[in-house]
């Protein structure tokens, strides 16, 4: 890359300098895959034009500047982001239409036959699917090697499609994909042509701000809270965080009412959903560690208010951060869950801060193991796809990655889904199901009695009492 075919260079966020570095250690260890390889798939009906959403897609890549960039480390104080004024979209189409298809029409006469036949092209078909994308997910970024994405897009059915789109998470946060996929999809509509469209809010604005920001009050912000911290929560103390492994996880959704009966309580004591999740992750956190005094991480939006377009920008925005609670056995749930939102709302003036640089005013290498995300961020199939497309988005799934042993992943809606993603070398599936009831168990204590103190409450749910006591 010369320097007359570069458009711009940028500093980088806090969290995507941490993310270059478990990608530059990854590729040094030769270990197959990135733990932060990231993929949306999107189910598409209708008839589709592949031309015209590869056209799409790339004046994507025009608009976005950041999506084009190469992450430069070697030989510098500081790493960069460069980037360039041309790129290539890597951009793939497969068809797996005719995959099985001649064994189905070959399986006997018969509706029995053909019905039999078909379910068997349909399951080879869906098993080849996933065998493509799998093998996307663990093609690795270099990220010297822009862009550090790929579409791909792949022919199942007469119009129908799945279009994945798989980058590397250094590049995009959860809430830019709805922003980014709204924007292909209207730019297909009008055959690539972007002159409709508002103009950019460019990421290097975010990156400015950041750069504005006063560090010295959020570090004595940091060092105040974690003043007298005398060890890091770690539920998997052996573990080397830096090794990717395997992972798998397991999930669990509250019913509708207990749901409804939680939004509301949380609601009428002024709360969100993230101080609640975050108190009984603590009680938990204590529970299985036998400590007064937790830690773990949470992911922050990162989107500052007062930045113009900041809503609708592209980029990485969101952080990782600490936070830390102090259980008091005979304080109730509702003063313990008063006080985390508090101590949330003072965190909000510090949350830009590195976590390597926060690690380093506590005085410990790492601080956790387990990571809370509460998903906010609209992925709303309907409003992804207008409906002068001719296309329908029937179906939105994804994978995402993260290098610690247990994550806590929310999904708010109509019925509260938990999941916990988690180190397969490190726990077994048995254990993360069990740490998932207990939570369910917690969350239904809040509901059921507030009142009670954090040292009484039972981590066994209604339900599974009703088992034990036959």
């Amino acid at each position: 890359m010369t320097q007359s075919g570069l458009l711009d260079v940028l500093p980088l966020s806090p969290l995507q300098e941490g993310l270059l570095f478990h990608a530059v250690h990854d590729a040094d260890e030769g270990s197959g895959g990135d733990g932060y390889t990231v993929q949306i798939v999107l189910r598409l009906d209708g008839h589709l034009r592949p031309a015209v959403l590869r056209a799409a897609a790339e004046t994507l890549l025009d608009r976005h500047q950041n999506l084009r960039a190469a992450f430069l480390h070697e030989g510098m104080d500081q790493p960069v982001q460069v980037i360039p004024r041309e790129i290539e979209l890597p951009w793939e189409e497969i068809d797996l239409t005719e995959t099985a298809g001649a064994g189905a029409e070959a399986a006997g006469a018969g509706a029995a036959g053909a019905g039999a036949a078909g379910a068997g092209a349909g399951a080879e078909r869906r098993a080849a699917c996933e065998r493509v994308l799998e093998e996307e997910r663990n093609r690795r970024f270099d990220p010297t090697d822009p862009p550090l994405l790929r579409f791909t897009l792949i022919r199942i059915g007469p119009d129908r499609h799945l279009l994945a789109l798989t980058n590397h998470h250094i590049l995009l946060d959860g809430w830019s994909y709805p922003v980014l996929l709204r924007e292909l999809f209207e730019l297909y509509a009008r055959e690539g042509d972007d002159s409709h469209l508002p103009p950019v809010t460019p990421y290097r604005d975010y990156l400015a701000w950041l750069a504005a920001r006063d560090r010295g009050t959020a570090e004595e912000g940091w060092r105040q809270a974690l003043a007298g911290l005398e060890e890091p929560t770690l539920l998997a103390p052996a573990a080397d965080p830096a090794r990717p492994a395997r992972r798998d996880r397991v999930a669990l959704e509250l019913p509708g009412d207990l749901t409804a009966r939680l939004e509301r309580w949380a609601r009428d004591q002024g709360l969100t959903l993230g101080a609640v999740i975050q108190g009984a992750w603590a009680i938990l956190l204590h529970r299985l560690t036998g400590r007064d005094d937790v830690v773990f991480g949470i992911t922050t939006a990162g989107r500052p208010p007062e930045l113009p377009g900041v809503e609708s920008m592209v980029g990485l925005f969101i952080n990782t951060v600490p936070v830390r609670i102090t259980l008091d056995q005979d304080e109730t749930l509702a003063t313990l869950l008063d006080r985390v939102q508090k101590e949330h709302i003072r965190l909000l003036d510090r949350q830009y801060t590195g976590l390597t640089e926060v690690c380093q005013l506590a005085g410990h290498p790492r601080l956790f193991d387990s990571l809370v995300v509460v998903e906010n961020y609209p992925m709303d199939p309907d409003a992804v796809c207008p409906p002068e497309t001719g296309l329908r988005v029937t179906d939105i799934s994804g994978h995402d990655g993260t290098h610690y042993p247990l994550g806590l992943v929310v999904f708010p809606g109509g019925t509260l889904r938990l999941r916990v993603d988690y180190r397969a070398d490190v726990f077994d599936p048995a254990t993360v199901e069990s740490v998932l009831r207990r939570l369910s168990a917690l969350l239904e204590a809040v509901v059921v009695d507030a009142g009670r103190c954090v040292g009484g409450v039972e981590l066994v749910s209604v339900a599974e009492r009703g088992v034990l006591l036959g």
